[in-house]
């Protein structure tokens, strides 16, 4: 595995030099595409609009398109000298406790390797503080032409890299969601067991079914024989008419499916509701039961 960028890591006065790998990978199969009529490759090609020549990639520079008919040429010398710290270092900036960063903000993650062995004890130094403290450190890099924004976490014994997307690029969830729509405390109750009925805590139980489909039709191709036969997806059902009989039946089938007898199912304390901004607190009835604080396991 070759590394995505050298630098470093700048930690206050501290520095320390690492390499970066990333942490993921696409598994997905890649299909080209053909001329339907002959099977013939379709091949794209970088032509000049101005005097229609095919261009080789040394001969193509960039420009920012200020309006249909003006281009701004800007040179890669011009920008490798922009005057930006983050240009050679990922620089923290700050730290921040671990639950403070909203998922949603997550971009793609990096694996950070020391850079030899003056990198050992920097690194390890700076791993021990972040597990310690339970924070993260949000640091500032620039690659592919952009500055980003990332937190830097602590995964088994490696310092994680987590691009971080800027708030003007996570868009509003305003107006998505449902109006005020009335659900009883026994519906959310089977829903909690609906959601402790279906499958397991192990993710690497779970496996990608439509690539291994693709790989076997193309297995199968690729010999001379006809394509396996698959089954064919439920339709979508229709408008739910009885939200709870449909819960209960879902219950029952999710447990039979784990070999586990349907009935009896286990009884759940109603977690307390989020409170909505701007609104007031509904005053408990004397019969209910008391709300038991969860944490999370």
């Amino acid at each position: 595995m070759r590394p995505v960028w050298s630098g470093a890591v700048s930690f206050g006065l501290v520095t320390i030099p690492i390499k970066v790998f990333p942490a993921t990978e696409d598994h997905s199969v890649s299909f080209r595409q053909i001329h339907a009529a002959d099977g013939g490759r379709i091949r794209y090609r970088k032509v000049c609009e101005l005097d229609g020549k095919v261009l080789s990639q040394d001969e193509i520079g960039r420009a920012y398109e200020e309006s249909k008919d003006h281009l701004v040429p800007v040179t890669d010398l011009e920008l490798d000298e922009l005057p930006l710290p983050t240009a050679r270092a990922i620089d923290v900036q700050t730290f921040v406790p671990a639950e403070a960063l909203d998922p949603i903000r997550f971009g793609r993650p990096y694996y950070l390797q020391g850079d030899g062995a003056v990198a050992a004890k920097p690194y390890t130094l700076l791993r021990e503080a972040l597990e310690r403290s339970d924070k993260v450190a949000i640091t500032k890099f620039a690659w592919h032409n952009r500055e980003r924004l990332g937190a830097l976490r602590v995964v088994g014994d490696a310092i994680v890299l987590q691009v971080i997307h800027w708030d003007d690029e996570v868009r509003s969830a305003a107006g998505l969601a449902p109006g005020e729509v009335e659900i009883s405390d026994s519906e959310v109750d089977e829903a909690l067991a609906l959601m402790d009925a279906i499958g397991g805590t192990d993710l690497s139980q779970y496996r990608d079914e439509y690539r291994e489909a693709i790989e076997a039709v193309i297995q199968a191709k690729t010999e001379g024989r006809e394509p396996p036969e698959t089954e064919a997806s439920a339709e979508p059902r229709g408008r739910v008419v009885d939200l709870m009989a449909v819960l209960q039946d879902s219950v029952r089938a999710a447990k039979e499916a784990r070999g586990e007898p349907a009935g009896g199912g286990e009884v759940h304390e109603m977690p307390p509701k989020k409170k909505a901004a701007g609104t007031k607190t509904a005053r408990k009835s004397p019969e209910k039961k008391a709300v038991r604080k969860r944490t999370a396991s």
